[in-house]
C-alpha cells in the first residue's frame, strides 16, 4: 500500500496555505509533518482525510481496497476528540466500533490498551483531557484501517499515555499500516520521515 501526493494545492479563507506539494508512504511507514503554526499540517491532514477540498494537485492510494475511498480505509485523529460525553467510556468506544467497522480488537481489550479499562463504566464527560485523548487513541485499536492521520495525538497526553502512543504506533507499522502525522517537534517514532511545511506564524 502506498498514499501519495502530487502537486497540493491548498486554500483557506482566500489565503494559499500551500502548493506543488508532493509527498509518499507507503505501509510500515510513517511521515512526520512539521512546521510553523499556519503552514497548512492540519489543513493537508484533513484534505487527505476528505474533510477539505483541495484546490490543485491529486492525492492517490495505491494497493488500498479499489471499492472504498482514502477517508473509508483511513483513521482521522484531530485536534477534537470526538465523543459524546452523556454515553460512558464504553459506549462510546461501542458506538464507533458498530459506526466505522471492522472491527479489531474488542471494545473492552482496546480500552485495556490504553489504560482505561477501569473507567469503562464512567461517562464521558468526567473524563480529563489525557483520558479523553486517550478514548480517542482507543479507536485505531478497536476498529483496523490502515491508514493513520494523527494531528497531534500526543497533545494533552502525560508521559504514560505518550509511550502508550508511541507503542501502538510502532505496532501498526510492524502490520504494514501507514502513518501521517502532524506535530510541531520531535516525535516517538524514531524511524519517521520528515515533511517540513513553509509558512507564517
Amino acid at each position: 500500500m502506498r498514499l501519495s501526493a502530487s502537486d497540493l494545492t491548498c486554500r483557506r479563507g482566500g489565503r494559499e496555505v500551500f502548493s506543488g506539494l508532493g509527498f509518499s508512504v507507503a505501509g510500515g511507514e510513517a511521515l512526520l509533518v512539521t512546521g510553523r503554526n499556519g503552514s497548512g499540517k492540519s489543513s493537508l491532514l484533513r484534505l487527505v482525510a476528505g474533510l477539505l477540498r483541495s484546490a490543485g494537485g491529486r492525492i492517490a492510494l495505491e494497493g488500498g481496497d479499489s471499492e472504498l475511498s482514502i477517508a473509508e480505509q483511513a483513521h482521522y485523529l484531530g485536534h477534537q476528540d470526538a465523543l459524546k460525553p452523556s454515553l460512558t467510556v464504553g459506549e462510546n468506544l461501542q458506538f464507533w466500533s458498530r459506526h466505522l467497522g471492522p472491527a479489531g480488537s474488542l471494545p473492552e481489550a482496546a480500552l485495556a490498551t490504553v489504560g482505561l479499562a477501569e473507567l469503562a463504566d464512567l461517562p464521558a464527560a468526567y473524563l480529563s483531557a489525557g483520558q479523553r485523548r486517550r478514548l480517542s487513541l482507543a479507536r485505531l485499536v478497536a476498529v483496523r484501517r490502515p491508514i493513520w492521520l494523527l494531528d497531534e495525538p500526543a497533545s494533552t497526553l502525560d508521559i504514560s499515555g505518550q509511550a502508550r502512543l508511541a507503542d501502538l504506533m510502532r505496532g501498526h507499522l510492524a502490520h504494514d499500516g501507514l502513518i501521517l502525522a502532524a506535530a510541531h517537534g520531535a516525535f516517538a517514532i524514531e524511524s519517521a520521515r520528515e515533511l517540513r511545511l513553509g509558512g507564517m506564524q
